[in-house]
């Protein structure tokens, strides 16, 4: 036998006939990354049924010295979870670790596995009339456990922040398959180092996500939903201050797109409908919220709010979702964009961040610097303005044959948009994480500092270098 003959005999014994597969016909759909950019190979595909399965894998693992690649739902940005070209890796899935447990509604908290699904979870705490404040388009494949790894964010991070903020506790197996057990949340601990933030946004590279214990809230009595336009991202930042202090907690989401965008998806997806009359440079979708407590008078408030916005000319525009229909109709425009954009052809995508009140200075000197520099592409910036992180987007001339544009032109444009970012004190990746994607261009622009502890680290917990290479540093 040879040596992954005999890894892959002990494999089967530990996970079963259900926990290991060899067929090429059921890995081949998880070697591919979602925006299609990275392609790999596995040996196999293990899928552990428990905790203490995936913890005695890892320790075979670092025996036959086999690589592991940790996958969710597979559906970053960023190449984190799709495996080399070599086939020397174990392709890890988390989806069988899908349990939730009961929603504690007095302790607003919820422990569930690492594979279980977003909108489940979502489900699951609706169900016991509470909610886990955290969403995002990928809803219906995310997994707890790539949220976690990668410090999602999303439209609700305004309120609530990111994935991380939301971690009560967690449990990890480490890369020599131990487990790290921290599912009990304390409001107070000084014992020592927050373990649990090294694992939050690590992206798999110094332990596996099993379990997390997450914070959830009260769910949504009532909610309003606007569509407004305004003049420039200046105004939309200055309305955005305005609603802050109308509404304060009650603003849960504020989102900006330019007009292209809002065209894009009109075009893009059948009966969609401009939600205003007329055409403006940028548009702005807000979401007021409220629990019990509040809800009587929201629609009075976001009224009063909007007619002061319009008393201080920081809206051109502006309608109120008369129903919970029209509401989601305004929030699957803003969650259409991107496929929108892919259909036009090929684009560079970006996710960066900057100092929040420096967010329209940068769009306005960013989206023309780029046009200008690579004449016929299209700069286009939308997202969260309230976190200073927007998605900036840099679409081809048309006509442009992707591949090729990829590996030149889009590859130089990308790290122009990174050395911009850089330059204004920002991030080069502000919720999608590193991965494959964006490694080469932190190692170039990061702090050397920062960079040197964060590879210290690895090497302390993972020496070996099995968990997840080339990800990340």
């Amino acid at each position: 036998m040879t040596d992954h003959a005999l890894f892959l005999a002990a494999a089967d014994e530990i996970l079963g006939s259900r926990g290991l597969t060899r067929d090429p016909d059921l890995i081949e759909p998880w070697l591919t990354d979602w925006r299609g950019r990275f392609h790999g190979q596995a040996m196999a595909m293990a899928s552990p049924a428990s905790t203490e399965e995936l913890a005695a894998l890892v320790r075979l693992c670092v025996a036959h010295h086999v690589p592991i690649v940790p996958q969710g739902g597979n559906s970053g940005m960023a190449g984190g979870a799709t495996p080399d070209e070599t086939g020397t890796a174990l392709l890890l899935s988390l989806r069988r670790l899908n349990t939730i447990g009961p929603v504690d509604v007095e302790g607003q908290k919820v422990t569930c596995g690492a594979g279980v699904i977003l909108q489940t979870l979502h489900e699951a705490a609706e169900a016991a009339g509470m909610r886990f404040a955290l969403t995002l388009g990928g809803k219906g494949s995310a997994t707890v456990g790539g949220l976690i790894a990668t410090n999602a964010g999303g439209t609700q991070v305004l309120r609530h922040g990111s994935m991380g903020a939301l971690v009560l506790g967690l449990e990890v197996v480490t890369p020599d398959g131990q487990v790290f057990s921290a599912l009990t949340p304390l409001k107070k601990d000084n014992r020592g180092f927050d373990l649990k933030q090294v694992f939050i946004g690590s992206e798999g590279t110094l332990g596996i996500v099993t379990a997390a214990t997450l914070k959830v809230v009260p769910a949504i009595a009532r909610r309003v939903v606007i569509w407004a336009g305004v003049a420039d991202v200046k105004t939309a930042r200055a309305l955005l201050l305005h609603c802050e202090a109308m509404v304060a907690d009650g603003l849960e989401g504020f989102e900006i797109l330019p007009q292209a965008s809002l065209e894009a998806v009109i075009d893009h997806v059948p009966a969609t409908r401009p939600p205003l009359e007329s055409g403006h440079p940028w548009h702005v979708l807000i979401e007021v919220v409220s629990d019990r407590s509040g809800a009587d008078g929201l629609q009075e408030r976001c009224e009063a709010m909007l007619e002061a916005a319009f008393e201080k000319d920081l809206l051109d525009d502006a309608v109120i979702a008369a129903n919970e229909t029209q509401a989601e109709a305004f929030w699957q425009i803003r969650d259409s964009i991107s496929a929108a954009e892919r259909a036009r052809g090929p684009a560079v995508q970006h996710d960066v961040s900057v100092p929040v009140e420096a967010m329209p200075a940068f769009i306005d000197e960013a989206v023309p610097r780029l046009q200008q520099a690579w004449l016929g592409t299209e700069a286009i910036a939308f997202g969260h303005l309230g976190d200073g992180n927007v998605h900036f987007h840099v679409i081809a001339p048309q006509g442009t044959d992707g591949p090729t544009w990829h590996s030149g032109d889009g590859k130089a444009i990308s790290r122009d948009v990174h050395d911009l970012v850089t330059r204004w004190g920002g991030s080069i990746s502000a919720e999608h994480g590193i991965g494959q994607l964006k490694r080469d261009e932190l190692a170039r622009l990061g702090d050397p500092v920062q960079l040197d502890l964060m590879r210290r680290i690895k090497h302390a917990l993972d020496p070996n270098g099995l968990l997840n290479p080339g990800k990340l540093i």
